[in-house]
């Protein structure tokens, strides 16, 4: 009987030993991770779709050194359906704004913002709330900064043939 019990004992190390051989050498090869990292999942956020709503307001601010750029563009942003009342130009404080940006206070404003920068005839979009204003934080604006792109210095030229 001692040599049963003496031949399962071997028969177990031996499977151990086995299974520990295996084991170690898929964890050399790194076909085994014992504590592998989690690698972040990258959602993309959902796309806006530009919409044009006329209940904003909208503030239009030349930050040029060319004069009637703001008013130009309340005529345009007029003919897009604003209301007269509801968009006021004038003139910012620089006058070396790179490029022009429809600026838009909240998240839910970015849209609408998309769809002022269409109608305008293409701009850059930014979240901001230094042009919101401090009266009423809560009032639907959008604000327009005229950049030295929109300037006759500063235009694109047209591709020549």
């Amino acid at each position: 009987m001692r040599g049963w019990v003496v031949f399962l004992w071997a028969a177990l190390a031996t499977i151990v030993l086995v299974t520990l051989g295996i084991f170690g050498t898929l964890l050399a090869s790194g076909r085994v991770v014992l504590f592998p990292t989690p690698t972040p999942t990258v959602v993309a956020p959902p796309a806006v779709e530009p919409v044009v709503d006329t209940s904003y307001r909208v503030l239009i601010l030349n930050a040029t050194p060319e004069d009637g750029l703001a008013t130009q563009l309340k005529d345009v942003v007029v003919a897009g359906g604003w209301a007269a009342d509801s968009v006021t130009a004038g003139d910012a404080q620089s006058q070396d704004f790179a490029e022009t940006t429809v600026f838009f206070a909240y998240p839910e404003d970015e849209a609408a913002a998309l769809g002022l920068a269409q109608v305008i005839g293409g701009a850059k979009t930014a979240q901001s709330d230094v042009y919101q204003p401090l009266d009423d934080p809560e009032a639907r604006q959008l604000a327009i900064v005229i950049g030295l792109d929109r300037t006759a210095a500063g235009a694109t030229p047209a591709p020549t043939s």
